[in-house]
């Protein structure tokens, strides 16, 4: 629901994963060179994983790993699987993954947003209580900063810029943000729209 983000947090983490399910498949598919470039939550509940792959081994990706957004030709090719202890461990906290990506030495980095402090406590808690090496390299909280929207326009303002939903391409979609803030897509538009004719008409206040 959308009070339970009335203090949300943007976390970056990195973690010593040895046991992504999409690494691990692609593996036993004798694939080789595998590099996670992006990962991201879905609307299904499972797990999308953009994976450089290279142009050769794209081409003999099996059907029923591809997600949408898959093109064939690219060496860089978006797939969807069941998520890892990791993955599944940072949307148990009802966080919403932004993204994640290979670092070096099986470490990947993984940004995501959480409704609150209490929840990326336990998200960080049970990660190691599984035996993972995390290394919190962000924490940044939401604080209402200008007076110009209202304390919701603004935070709604913050979790859509933090998520990527003004990035090009989108990291979320309209859809995505929504169901993830417990309000129906119409709504999330119509508070984006307002905030944005405020930001507006102040950017382009003149003084008489």
């Amino acid at each position: 629901m959308a009070d339970a983000w009335r203090e949300p947090y943007h976390v970056v983490i990195e973690v010593e994963n040895k046991e992504c399910k999409m690494v691990e498949k692609l593996a036993g598919l004798g694939f080789k060179h595998l590099k996670v470039i992006d990962v991201r939550s879905s609307t299904t509940g499972s797990v999308r994983h953009l994976m450089d792959l290279g142009e050769e081994q794209a081409k003999k990706v099996p059907k029923e790993l591809a997600a949408p957004g898959h093109v064939k030709g690219k060496s860089a090719v978006w797939l969807e699987s069941r998520g890892c202890k990791v993955c599944n461990t940072i949307l148990g906290h009802d966080a919403f993954l932004v993204s994640g990506k290979s670092m070096q030495d099986n470490i990947i980095s993984y940004s995501f947003m959480v409704p609150t402090h209490e929840a990326y406590r336990g998200i960080v808690a049970d990660l190691r209580k599984e035996g993972y090496k995390v290394n919190i390299r962000k924490v940044g909280k939401f604080e209402q900063q200008t007076g110009v929207l209202t304390e919701n326009q603004e935070r709604i303002f913050w979790l859509a810029l933090k998520s990527g939903f003004f990035d090009y391409p989108r990291q979320v979609s309209l859809a995505e943000l929504s169901a993830k803030l417990g309000i129906s897509p119409a709504t999330l538009s119509e508070i984006i729209r307002r905030g944005t004719r405020r930001l507006l008409e102040h950017f382009f206040k003149r003084e008489i």
